[in-house]
């Protein structure tokens, strides 16, 4: 597990964005900015430009500042190493009560931050769900959330995440799958609508 505010953040800052983009961000957070304190003191114009590399930066940044700033005068500390003893559902409902941290963000977090058994749904895990057939077509990534977890065995829900992520960048990718190296072709609606002459 990892520090769970310093997590949140890093994910917080990887929306919408690659992963490179992300950690180029945080470095540059981290490296003006060396501690949270510096973050939530810091002018928001400052923030931002130290984060543009990650895009939506003044969305980001206000998410940060709020989410700081509530932290510290709510718990008069910017940790969140509480919410280990936190229940998972609490949890995800206590980060998701703030603007910008949504159901992916809080599930990412719990699950690298505290090892929770969390599935959190990013977009190759919506794509290949749908070619599957697990979820519904109009199934949006927020209700997957809710949808895709009872379907995956308990405490399998870490590597299914990472699995697909990582079959969704390297062979079932959104514009040009590679279904001739696809293992799952006889159980994909993608396959059986697209692919067969």
């Amino acid at each position: 597990t990892e520090d769970v505010l310093e997590c949140l953040i890093l994910t917080i800052l990887s929306q919408n964005t690659t992963d490179v983009s992300r950690d180029k961000g945080y470095a540059q957070l981290r490296s003006k900015f060396p501690t949270w304190e510096d973050v939530l003191n810091a002018d928001a114009d400052a923030v931002e430009e130290t984060i543009k590399i990650v895009g939506l930066g003044n969305q980001k940044t206000e998410t940060i500042k709020n989410f700081l700033s509530w932290l510290n005068a709510e718990y008069g500390e910017l940790s969140l190493e509480f919410i280990h003893d936190m229940k998972t559902e609490d949890a995800l409902e206590f980060l998701c009560q703030h603007k910008g941290i949504g159901i992916k963000t809080a599930s990412v977090t719990l699950s690298f931050a505290c090892g929770r058994d969390v599935f959190p749904v990013d977009t190759h895990i919506l794509r290949i769900s749908k070619r599957l057939g697990l979820i519904p077509q109009n199934c949006s990534a927020e209700k997957a959330h809710y949808v895709l977890p009872p379907i995956i065995p308990k405490g399998k829900t870490y590597p299914f995440h990472m699995n697909l992520i990582y079959f969704g960048r390297q062979i079932c990718n959104a514009r040009k799958p590679l279904c001739e190296e696809c293992p799952l072709t006889d159980e994909c609606l993608y396959f059986e609508e697209n692919m067969q002459t």
